[in-house]
């Protein structure tokens, strides 16, 4: 019983750790595509005001 008592803290600390840090990288992943999808939205606008003035 002794052992539990010993190894039971770093695992809950370390346990938590882990899913902070899987959370930073998942809202870190979400963030980085949604400024993806709005780049792409914004260079399709661009694009589409340059066409007509071009020819």
């Amino acid at each position: 019983m002794d052992y539990v008592e010993v190894l039971l803290p770093p695992i809950v600390v370390g346990l938590i750790f882990w899913f902070a840090i899987r959370a930073i990288f998942n809202a870190d992943k979400s963030e980085r595509e949604a400024l993806a999808a709005a780049e792409r939205e914004a260079d399709l606008r661009e694009q589409g005001k340059s066409s007509p003035a071009g020819e």
